[in-house]
């Protein structure tokens, strides 16, 4: 079968490509921008890509005629507070119009529950685009989900920062909802399982693990699971807007993501029925064991995907290739080299370990402060680590930056900050030969915007110097 899939590069996408993947299936994938894909990790031939915006098409954009299915997955929840619903409901169209000139049978759509009687903008936004998928003459199977629980969910990962770092949790009322998570696992399970099973067209079904917990439930659970002690109290006065700074402030998601979660979170989300199982028979699987698979997952260093890594997670708008040349005409630069001794190996495995856990080799506690006045200014932090502790992928996100490039064969990597500046600012490592020996050449570059700019440079000049010093010494002899 050929199969059209779409967000192939966000969180479930790259679950839901290797299983279609390993049973056979022609799979075309679509993309925003192809620098982010790495097609080459999959060992196939069954695998091929097509760079498309659905929220811009052009005139000279199709989709294969030939497919017999397609899953959309593009989601928009993370993108601003108040503006996703028209982006989500602008490429929905637009994906139809592309769908009904091909002779697809089946459209998979995963979308979110939406059984209560007033719903968040996110669900509403959700809803919508159901209307719009279902007015399509290709048949459309609606999949309607509520938490999702794994290792680089947004759910999960919000969860483990709160229970981790609060011993003691001051939180609002909407704890006491109700909602039904559910396994990634399971959710992958669910929609492989309604491919082109005819008894799915035109239905829609919420699906969820064996559980309705309340939030607090959850965080307790988890609790429990790191045999944590952890104090839960909840208070009436705590607004959505005090809610969303809390989430904002104490986990690694961005504020707009914060205010539409906390939107959501107050609409209980609990499957109205479990008509999915006349169609998909699958063990569910509880809040526990899907916490326990998720660490599994981490330990083992097999995280296949992460919300943070969704280019919407950051910068839609932001194009790799657009960012691959770094600028030189009005940049500041910081430039250093320095010699390898070392073995060569050693010092890209450093490099390719950057950020996160191992931190960035020298002056940690400067990069930490400089997390939380990003945090204070309303950007993303330090908190979002890296979601593979020695693997990178154009597109992936390590702390506040972003991997632009990166080419372990060439010892090349090119990162672009993605915190709150007056500017522009790229981080390079690049490993040349010189006269039979190898040198560790690293270059911070920044482009101002006005005066604030050039100011925001010379102040942190003294800083620079001290941090980039120790951190190309470091990265050169630590073993």
């Amino acid at each position: 079968m050929k199969i059209l899939l779409t967000g192939a590069n966000g969180y479930i996408g790259k679950r839901l490509l290797p299983v279609l993947l390993e049973n056979g299936h022609e799979v075309v994938a679509t993309v925003r921008d192809k620098n982010r894909f790495d097609i080459h990790k999959y060992d196939t031939g069954l695998l091929e890509t097509m760079e498309i915006d659905l929220l811009h098409v052009k005139e000279s954009d199709a989709f294969p005629d030939d497919i017999d299915a397609a899953f959309y997955l593009i989601h928009s929840m993370g993108a601003n507070r108040g503006g996703f619903s028209d982006l989500e409901s602008q490429t929905a169209a637009n994906f139809v119009e592309l769908m009904d000139q091909t002779r697809a049978q089946q459209i998979v759509f995963l979308s979110g529950i939406s059984n209560a009687d007033h719903l968040s903008e996110h669900l509403k936004s959700r809803k919508k685009v159901e209307n719009l998928l279902a007015a399509s003459k290709v048949p459309l199977t609606t999949l309607r989900a509520g938490i999702i629980v794994g290792s680089g969910s947004a759910s999960f990962e919000i969860i483990r920062d709160l229970v981790e770092k609060l011993p003691v949790m001051i939180t609002p009322q909407w704890l006491k909802t109700k909602c039904q998570p559910i396994a990634i696992r399971n959710v992958i399970e669910y929609l492989y399982g309604v491919l082109h099973v005819s008894g799915t067209y035109n239905q829609t079904f919420d699906i969820g693990g064996p559980e309705i917990l309340t939030y607090k439930q959850m965080l307790l659970k988890f609790a429990a699971f790191r045999k944590l002690k952890r104090l839960i109290i909840t208070l009436p006065v705590m607004t959505p807007r005090l809610s969303s700074y809390w989430l904002y402030f104490v986990t690694s998601t961005s504020y707009n993501l914060a205010v539409n979660l906390v939107n959501s979170m107050k609409i209980e989300v609990v499957c109205k029925n479990d008509d999915i199982k006349n169609y998909v028979n699958i063990e569910r699987i509880d809040y526990t064991h899907a916490i326990k698979q998720a660490f599994e997952r981490i330990e083992q260093n097999l995280v296949l995907s992460s919300w943070k890594d969704a280019m919407i997670a950051g910068n839609r708008h932001l194009s790799l290739q657009s960012l691959i040349e770094v600028p030189t005409y009005g940049c500041f630069k910081d430039y250093k080299q320095i010699k390898i001794t070392n073995d060569i190996n050693n010092v890209i495995d450093n490099i390719w370990s950057i950020g996160g856990e191992r931190g960035w080799y020298y002056g940690n506690f400067l990069w930490r402060i400089r997390g939380v006045l990003d945090k204070m200014a309303g950007g993303i932090g330090l908190r979002r680590g890296r979601t593979n502790f020695a693997m990178i992928e154009p597109g992936d996100v390590i702390d506040f930056w972003r991997v632009i490039y990166a080419n372990r064969a060439e010892g090349r990597l090119l990162l672009y900050a993605e915190m709150k500046l007056p500017g522009e600012a790229w981080l390079a490592f690049n490993i040349t030969k010189e006269n039979h020996e190898f040198i560790l050449q690293q270059t911070a570059t920044f482009r101002p915007k006005g005066v604030w700019g050039r100011i925001y440079w010379f102040l942190l000049l003294p800083f620079h110097g001290f941090i980039f010093n120790g951190m190309i010494r470091n990265l050169e002899r630590y073993k």
